[in-house]
């Protein structure tokens, strides 16, 4: 039986479905994690345990926590496991993507400038250190309106539109007190005070969901992104497959996504891509080297019941490649936040299952947890996903499940 590393973070949303599709395939899952080994208990997996904040150093952990095993892949789930899985990689020789090529990716310092020298339409942007640069030279030479996100951060957490001065520098004022949080400046990144300023691209969202096979992008799934997302958060919502965009277009995303894969030096793996549709054509805002994240790939099924997960892990053992997505729309509501405050009550889920089309409502939120909106904000409240046969009978059962659902809180009484 052959084995598999799969490299974990602690508290991410994926690890159950990739363990899930490991076992599956028959694998031997030995799970690298930052976390305790009592979790390997939980996983009910080999352990091996990693605590460097230095990718590299976690890497040569987890080499050493192997004890001379040769599993045939590595695979990160998120950011950061995806280079600290390429990194152990190449330390195994193992197929992997250059290690250089994923910290590109992670970096939107690095991928921006990247992809900008390789001719590839991004943003307008520029760069900004918290505690090093001028803010009044910034004010005035930022490109209105724009958009002001944190380097360090992801999911939409801090990133905020600004359509003038005055809201630019409230803006970097609140990212700022978000990166001196406890839960943000324990991480030690080296990017923890930089921000990116870029001008705002207004049209429609949309993401691309590819598998990377010797440079050769596949497309596993197109989502649009129903909801505008003109700020001043970008919280996201709904993604539904198949697009509704023309194929013309659809072609130009693949190829816009293909050419940036190419100008960052992706060539294996999955790949997470967000575009905007700007009216003079496809803009990247990120490509990700790693597959959607919280659990929105869900909604994705290629032939007869094979999830994302399993597509993805065939494909790092070098398996046969899975069929095409099935042949049906799908999409999935991410539950918003609304509220800050202590979580005491769920409603509306069993109502929110009863409406036709949906396949299933989870809430990932905890009772007594804090609930936290964007921008401040790092987790989801929850998800639904629906299956139907065109994606607007999709969208409109996500929305109606989505009215079903409440939570209940109760706002911290503040510090006097």
């Amino acid at each position: 039986m052959p084995a598999a590393v799969l490299v974990l973070p602690k508290s991410g949303y994926q690890n159950d479905d990739f363990l899930a599709a490991a076992r599956k395939l028959g694998l031997t899952v030995i799970a690298a994690s930052d976390a305790c080994h009592q979790l390997a208990e939980h996983w009910q997996s080999t352990a091996v345990t990693w605590k460097a904040h230095d990718p590299a150093e976690a890497a040569a952990e987890i080499e050493q926590g192997l004890k001379g095993q040769a599993p045939a892949a590595v695979l990160g789930v998120d950011d950061r496991t995806a280079l600290i899985a390429a990194l152990t990689a190449a330390r195994l020789g193992l197929p992997h993507n250059p290690p250089e090529a994923v910290a590109a990716a992670r970096s939107k310092a690095m991928s921006r400038t990247r992809l900008r020298e390789a001719g590839v339409p991004v943003p307008r942007f520029q760069l900004f250190n918290l505690d090093s640069q001028d803010l009044e030279q910034l004010l005035a030479s930022a490109p209105y309106p724009c958009v002001a996100k944190p380097l360090s951060l992801s999911a939409s957490r801090g990133v905020i539109r600004a359509d003038n001065p005055q809201e630019l520098r409230a803006a970097i004022a609140r990212i700022a007190r978000l990166l001196k949080s406890p839960d943000v400046a324990q991480r030690r990144e080296a990017d923890l005070k930089r921000l990116i300023i870029e001008e705002f691209i207004p049209g429609r969202e949309i993401a691309l969901e590819g598998l990377l096979q010797e440079g050769k992008l596949r497309v596993l799934a197109l989502f649009d992104k129903p909801d505008p997302l003109d700020g001043p958060f970008f919280e996201e919502t709904l993604y539904v497959t198949p697009s509704r965009h023309p194929p013309a277009l659809q072609a130009q995303v693949a190829q816009s996504v293909s050419d940036g894969c190419r100008a960052l030096g992706l060539v294996e793996g999955p790949i997470h891509a967000e575009l905007r549709l700007s009216p003079q054509g496809p803009r990247i805002l990120e490509i990700a080297a790693r597959s959607i994240g919280g659990l929105c790939g869900r909604a994705l099924r290629f032939g007869v019941g094979v999830t994302l997960e399993e597509l993805v892990l065939r494909h790092a053992l070098g398996l046969p490649a899975a069929p095409q997505r099935e042949d049906v729309a799908a999409g999935v509501l991410m539950l918003p936040i609304r509220a800050r405050g202590t979580l005491t009550e769920v409603r509306g889920v069993e109502e929110a299952k009863q409406v036709p089309l949906i396949e299933d409502v989870v809430i990932t939120a905890h009772l007594r947890e804090e609930l936290v909106p964007l921008p401040e904000g790092a987790s989801y409240f929850g998800f639904a996903f629906a299956r139907g046969e065109t994606p607007q009978a999709v969208e409109a059962a996500l929305r109606a499940a989505g009215e079903q659902v409440r939570a209940v809180v109760t706002p911290r009484l503040p510090i006097t």
